[in-house]
């Protein structure tokens, strides 16, 4: 469970974006940075502006902890290929990821809050565990005591985003994760630059 479940939405203010693209965002009516000073447009240096990417991109996904951040940077450089794709492809693999964009939560955040709570199910098998990496092709669905549930169905109703293409969801709580995204696949609400993680860690 994310520590910041409460306060999910200073994330924006602070990074001075609507990082989910939600219509209730604080950022569309106070769209500068939190405290006395955040009107201020001092110039960012190179590492603050890696930094902020990389706390854009680990907000986005439900905040997660620096450590599991890492580990997972750590693995997307291990693998072949370019490092900024791989890190955008396993951060897409989570479970609680693929339940956000499934719209089976509103939120990442609730989305995990599903997970956690032992109501979804991987190839028919329950798996509580939000960072759980799946495999193209596996299925995917919610429990059935929650598929009536208010804000499950809130989730399946709203606008505010679409299903992107490399899942696939049948409207019964059911859906499929097809295959891993590129950077371009990811409907992203905010430009984010796994290069400059990529950077911030590298230094």
């Amino acid at each position: 469970m994310s520590k910041r479940i409460h306060a999910k939405y200073k994330i924006d203010r602070r990074l001075g974006v609507n990082l989910w693209g939600r219509a209730k965002s604080p950022f569309n009516t106070r769209n500068f940075r939190p405290g006395q000073h955040g009107k201020g447009q001092a110039k960012p240096s190179d590492y603050c502006i890696q930094l902020r990417a990389k706390q854009k991109l680990k907000g986005y996904y439900g905040n997660i902890g620096e450590k599991q951040f890492r580990k997972i940077y750590q693995e997307a450089v291990r693998r072949r290929g370019d490092t900024s794709e791989n890190l955008i492809e396993l951060l897409e693999r989570r479970l609680d990821a693929v339940i956000y964009r499934m719209k089976f939560a509103i939120t990442v955040f609730s989305a995990r809050q599903l997970v956690n709570h032992g109501h979804v199910k991987v190839n028919g098998k329950r798996v509580n565990v939000a960072s759980y990496m799946l495999s193209d092709g596996d299925e995917v669905s919610i429990a059935e005591k929650m598929k009536d549930n208010t804000n499950v169905m809130a989730a399946l109703s709203t606008q505010e985003r679409d299903v992107p293409d490399y899942v696939e969801v049948d409207g019964k709580g059911k859906g499929k994760f097809i295959r891993a995204p590129k950077l371009a696949d990811v409907p992203y609400s905010v430009e984010m630059e796994p290069h400059l993680v990529i950077e911030f860690y590298s230094r």
